[in-house]
């Protein structure tokens, strides 16, 4: 598989944000941790661009860090790669004798391998066995989850992770097509889903197959969970001084790393205390105003860049005990 399509999201401006913490004079051998390593593409370019910095990068994708580790080979022990799920950043730290880091980045979309094998059943354009499962040693793929889960449990599915209007729709044909034969490929439900919606809602959005799809990857991969324990951990991680940047792709993605932000940006002092104490002062400073979007540029050359919002952030004190 050719790695030269793979064009990491917003990369120069990933960099910018974690620069100051990652050039700081005071840490002359900073780590840096990406916690979705992909292909290797913005953890190469960290590595490039901060020649002292040492990288922990985690994937769940055990043929992600196969072809990572020969991308980044030639950094040699600059480079720790872990076969790990992003929320277990604690653990992989403790392990690793790292108490705290000088940056954290994560890119929460889909790898670029991941959407393009086609026997991994991420993409709608192209027929594949349903599987979705980014770490395929364990768990249960997305065929199982469309022919199993109670019909009331899939529409909380579809319109909580895909926001998809049409989720009654849709499930309704699901359950009456799975009756007849169960679902393994991509191709059906697609052809499904296009035929259970209203002519309206054909003509918006891309393709009709697109939130289903990302509801079921969502829900297979337990990812809104998993990022709801991982965003507070990273922010854990973060020696005072240190830049976590995170690239969400869609809005409830996205609203949980405000949530984050915000919330550690916040004073939460009682009010009307005359002088706020130390322990209420906000921990973090939001580096970004609301969601930085890619350039026009960047979403001609890079059609997956497309949805990619970034926020940053910066610890600017420790947590008191």
């Amino acid at each position: 598989m050719s790695q030269t399509r793979h064009v990491p999201v917003m990369l120069q401006r990933c960099l910018d944000l974690l620069a100051p913490a990652l050039q700081d004079p005071a840490h002359p051998e900073p780590v840096v941790v990406d916690c979705t390593l992909g292909l290797g593409g913005h953890s190469e370019a960290l590595l490039a661009a901060f020649p002292t910095a040492r990288l922990i990068a985690l994937d769940r994708d055990k043929e992600a860090l196969r072809l990572s580790a020969e991308r980044l080979a030639p950094y040699g022990d600059r480079a720790t790669l872990v076969h790990a799920v992003y929320d277990e950043l604690p653990e992989v730290l403790a392990r690793l004798g790292v108490p705290k880091v000088q940056g954290v980045l994560f890119d929460l979309g889909v790898s670029s391998m991941q959407l393009d094998e086609a026997d991994r059943g991420f993409a709608y354009a192209q027929d594949a066995p349903l599987d979705m499962r980014m770490d395929q040693s364990t768990g249960m793929g997305a065929a199982e989850v469309l022919n199993t889960y109670p019909p009331g449990e899939l529409v909380r599915i579809l319109r909580a992770y895909g926001e998809e209007k049409q989720a009654k729709r849709i499930v309704s044909a699901v359950v009456r097509e799975r009756e007849k034969e169960p679902f393994s490929n991509s191709a059906r439900l697609v052809e499904l889903i296009r035929d259970a919606l209203p002519q309206a809602a054909k003509r918006t959005g891309g393709n009709p197959a697109k939130r289903t799809f990302q509801a079921l990857r969502i829900e297979v991969n337990g990812e809104l969970s998993v990022l709801e324990r991982a965003i507070p951990a990273a922010v854990d991680s973060l020696a005072v001084g240190g830049r976590i940047a995170v690239l969400s792709y869609h809005s409830l993605e996205d609203r949980l790393v405000k949530q984050v932000f915000a919330a550690g940006a916040a004073n939460t002092a009682p009010p009307g205390l005359p002088v706020v104490p130390e322990r209420y002062q906000p921990r973090l400073k939001q580096l970004t105003r609301g969601a930085e979007l890619p350039t026009e540029e960047e979403v001609a050359e890079n059609r997956r860049a497309a949805p990619a919002r970034l926020r940053g952030a910066q610890r600017i004190r420790e947590e008191e005990r």
